[in-house]
């Protein structure tokens, strides 16, 4: 019993596990926007599109959060305009964006050398966080949690129509924006625990995976959110007895119950369609 306590004697651990489980409550409960709307490579292209805003603000003295989010933001709305004023897909827009902007991190890390660890940005580094970014995430993931918790019923119409959104009178380019907006904080506060790789999974997995066991929305937020917070407080935890990443462990978990649910969800899993569809053969057989 005293071995499974071990890890919480460490203040470094204790600080990646309740750091590890605010951001992915918080990345739970953003993902079933995401889900819906199917932002799932819109959230990729932000994670990947904050690298050359990190660097930035690490050459002039700012804080990293900052050039990440405005890099994202930047991203976003090159994103946008180009698909606006192009006929280029949606895809292939996101695609050229994000690996360009991912491209200029890398080239400026390359030209600049300095004390930026490129790994732990691709990566992440929990372990290593230092007060002054917990302070920064805690910052970022109270804010998106407030947004999210007092405009989530506009987001969720915005998300699931926008044409009835925009006929009840709802500014829908506000709401776009905000959805974007709280997309790239997130991301930024994300960074931190899994790296730029790892984000998109905690921005889609908990979302998905709540799409399959539940059809109200309000229960879709709260598995969600639920299967975030626990999944990446157990991933940090689990990751000291493994010697692993704690990105690698928390999105390994995540994938799992998403699994586990596209498997044995009592209406959307896999086994469940079988067996309607069994029965229905039966029913037509019978009659």
């Amino acid at each position: 019993m005293e071995a499974l306590l071990v890890p919480f004697q460490y203040e470094y651990m204790l600080k990646a596990i309740l750091v590890s489980a605010l951001i992915g409550g918080t990345c739970g409960f953003l993902s079933c926007f995401v889900t819906l709307k199917g932002w799932s490579l819109m959230g990729d292209a932000l994670a990947h599109s904050v690298v050359p805003g990190v660097v930035l603000a690490y050459m002039i003295g700012a804080p990293f959060a900052v050039g990440a989010f405005v890099a994202g933001l930047l991203a976003a709305a090159g994103m946008g305009i180009v698909k606006a004023r192009t006929p280029i897909r949606e895809d292939a827009v996101i695609g050229v964006v994000f690996t360009g902007f991912f491209a200029l991190g890398l080239l400026l890390i390359s030209l600049f050398p300095s004390n930026i660890n490129l790994r732990s940005i691709v990566f992440g580094n929990i372990l290593g966080i230092s007060d002054f970014d917990i302070l920064q995430t805690l910052l970022i993931s109270f804010v998106s949690l407030a947004v999210l918790a007092f405009k989530w019923k506009d987001l969720m119409l915005f998300c699931f129509d926008p044409n009835q959104a925009r006929s009840l009178g709802m500014n829908t380019h506000i709401l776009h924006f905000t959805l974007l907006t709280l997309l790239s904080a997130t991301a930024v506060a994300a960074l931190q625990a899994v790296g730029a790789f790892l984000v998109v999974a905690m921005l889609v997995t908990p979302g998905a995976t709540a799409y399959l066991l539940t059809d109200r929305f309000s229960k879709m937020l709260m598995i969600a959110s639920a299967m975030g917070t626990i999944t990446s407080a157990v991933g940090a935890y689990a990751s000291y007895y493994l010697n692993g990443s704690v990105g690698g462990c928390i999105v390994v978990l995540q994938v799992l119950l998403f699994i586990l649910a596209l498997l044995y969800a009592p209406k959307h899993g896999m086994l469940a369609s079988r067996r309607i569809v069994h029965s229905a053969l039966e029913d037509g057989v019978k009659t």
